[in-house]
């Protein structure tokens, strides 16, 4: 069965499409209501935030667009060092869009929502006419979290002497889309993942955190450069230290990309104080997903603030954001 224009009219179309895929999959006692707004409990500093997603292929080795959304709004909250617990779904779906694929999409962001210890608690549904190809549903999540009050985290804060973590292997998701949207047959899985445990451990051990970003469109250049500039530092990384797998790199190779400009979207930069580095690197490798952590640099005081990479010969390079588009789009 196919989606229609009928499924969007608002009338009975509407409520059977809701009612057989999305209050299926995403049950619970907020959303069970089915009013104009969900109210949810909470309390003390509020975290929001809002991310759309559009990616082809919406299946992908290692996940869909359904996994990727809430991973995506998820992750953004925990930078911010909130406890993620409610999100929206915002869904356009193009007629003609079968209806079990929708339905394994759904199903997939419930499983996901679950992992991540999150409720979808409100939504809405579209439906337009076919336009060109955007793999036939676009996403958006919203998301609200708590902060604790003693928990402030900037870029701002960073200062000489620390040191930069990051959670995994690089290029991992932008290599598995790209893969799939050029038929290039490898073992290249996407890394997107909620990286709840890896915050929540750092958390756990007192670690004296600086700042926290998720590593995704633009790639690790961009997020460190953006870090540089906000704290006015020069940011140091070193080559041989950046983890990315050995399937990632050749297929960098063989296409002329750079895995510092790849997207992910399970990874996450840390800055920590220099004294709680090896601490703060051992809880980012006991957590799931954060088993490939590596410290790969530091921080020095500059007068010209930028991010230097370091290379195993004795070079340097400096990393600016990514300029231009970076191909395909991931999320």
């Amino acid at each position: 069965m196919k989606i229609t224009m009928a499924h969007g009219s608002g009338g009975a179309s509407t409520s059977e499409l809701i009612d057989n895929i999305f209050a299926k999959h995403f049950k619970n006692e907020f959303l069970d209501k089915m009013e104009d707004s969900a109210v949810v409990p909470g309390n003390g500093k509020l975290a929001m935030t809002t991310d759309s997603f559009v990616v082809t292929p919406v299946f992908f080795p290692g996940g869909d667009i359904g996994r990727l959304s809430v991973c995506g709004t998820v992750n953004d909250l925990l930078m911010s060092g909130a406890e993620p617990k409610y999100l929206t779904c915002g869904c356009i779906i193009e007629e003609g869009m079968d209806i079990d694929e929708l339905d394994k999409i759904i199903e997939s962001m419930a499983q996901t929502a679950k992992e991540a210890g999150v409720v979808i608690v409100t939504g809405d549904t579209k439906v337009v006419e076919k336009h060109g190809d955007f793999g036939g549903i676009m996403i958006n999540t919203s998301g609200v979290g708590f902060v604790p009050e003693d928990i402030s985290l900037s870029p701002k804060g960073i200062t000489e002497n620390d040191v930069i973590i990051v959670s995994g292997n690089l290029g991992d998701h932008h290599a598995a889309i790209l893969s799939g949207r050029m038929n290039i047959k490898n073992n290249i899985e996407s890394d997107n993942a909620p990286l709840v445990e890896i915050v929540n451990n750092l958390m756990a051990e007192k670690i004296k955190i600086k700042a926290m970003r998720d590593v995704t469109r633009g790639g690790l250049g961009t997020v460190l450069s953006e870090f540089s500039k906000a704290s006015g530092t020069q940011m140091n990384i070193y080559k041989e230290k950046l983890p990315v797998s050995a399937e990632v790199r050749d297929f960098c190779k063989m296409l002329g990309l750079d895995p510092i400009y790849m997207g992910n979207e399970g990874k996450m930069i840390v800055v920590v104080d220099g004294s709680d580095a090896d601490k703060a690197l051992l809880a980012i490798r006991r957590s799931k997903y954060g088993e490939n952590a590596a410290i790969i640099g530091d921080v020095e005081k500059t007068d010209d603030p930028k991010v230097v990479m370091h290379t195993e010969i004795g070079g340097e390079r400096v990393i600016g954001p990514l300029f231009g588009e970076g191909l395909p789009r991931i999320c």
